[in-house]
């Protein structure tokens, strides 16, 4: 049919009802949104009154989620991060639980650690990152034992954070030498 010109290639569409579409209304909500979730910029709930620096929420998200990852997030292991974020970021008893919940919301809403374990790799030097190492072994070792997906989930953060398995290895038998040997 050499006449009838129907939506095709090159034509715009006929819109139902007269309505147009609002081009770039929507798409402005659903990306501010999207990057409130992805981490660009604080969620519209505003952690820690938007004053939570994006390093310390990824260190303390890393160490949140090493210590969930048997289960078992208990008092010790809390009382563990606590210690390490107020000494690593000279952080209030206050300041720090509130940097926690906001690991654990974080960590929550995230389905990857890559987010967080690319902001440290950018953030910190080597040292530092053998050191946030030691950090996350400390938090698995904090309950006393070391469970098979807390020791997979340190070879892979090892490994995002672009530590070597002998740095980590190191590391992790410093925080054994000061809490005794495993059972």
């Amino acid at each position: 049919m050499p006449g009838r010109r129907g939506p095709g290639k090159g034509q715009r569409p006929q819109v139902p009802w007269g309505c147009r579409p609002c081009r770039g209304v929507i798409t402005s909500a659903v990306l501010e949104r999207l990057k409130a979730l992805l981490g660009d910029r604080p969620d519209a709930r505003g952690v820690a009154g938007g004053q939570t620096d994006r390093l310390q929420l990824a260190t303390a998200a890393l160490l949140v989620e090493a210590a969930e990852m048997d289960a078992d997030f208990g008092a010790e292991e809390r009382a563990k991060i606590t210690e390490l974020v107020e000494r690593r970021f000279g952080l209030s008893a206050a300041e720090s639980q509130t940097l926690l919940q906001a690991a654990r919301d974080k960590v929550e809403q995230s389905v990857e650690v890559f987010g967080f374990t690319r902001e440290i790799k950018n953030a910190f030097s080597a040292e530092e990152r053998i050191e946030m190492m030691e950090m996350l072994w400390e938090v698995a070792y904090a309950d006393g034992e070391l469970h098979d997906l807390e020791a997979s989930l340190m070879r892979r953060l090892a490994g995002l954070l672009h530590v070597s398995d002998r740095d980590s290895g190191l590391a992790r038998k410093r925080v054994l030498a000061r809490h005794g040997p495993e059972d």
